[in-house]
């Protein structure tokens, strides 16, 4: 899958109900040594910035999950660094706040910054 596939892949999950760390989590489900089901519960929890607490964004905790899951625990730093570059904030609360882009937008970029490690 390409990076724009991967993109447009997440973008649609979270205009369907998945919440963030679900549309990013999915969007890499075929790289998941876990099935999808399994997938979906495990991000379940981590949307509106964890349990609903708007902090940490699902987008960044998404890409955590993916990363942990497929091998890559050594590049969580550097990919939340590129998202907090991106998007100017790695905190549901702020991002929202900012406004700057609208959740499926992010998801979206989050997807792409992931796909940058994982082609």
């Amino acid at each position: 899958m390409t990076k724009e596939e991967r993109m447009e892949k997440a973008r649609a999950l979270h205009k369907k109900g998945c919440n963030c760390c679900q549309s990013v989590v999915m969007a890499y489900a075929d790289k998941l040594p876990i099935d999808a089901e399994n997938a979906m519960n495990m991000a379940a929890p981590f949307g509106r910035g964890l349990a609903g607490t708007r902090e940490v964004c699902g987008c960044v905790s998404g890409m955590a999950m993916v990363c942990g899951l497929t091998g890559h625990t050594a590049d969580v730093r550097t990919l939340i660094e590129k998202f907090r570059t991106e998007e100017g904030d790695i905190v549901c609360g702020r991002l929202l706040q900012q406004g700057k882009k609208p959740c499926p937008e992010m998801v979206a970029d989050a997807a792409g910054i992931l796909s940058e490690l994982l082609s």
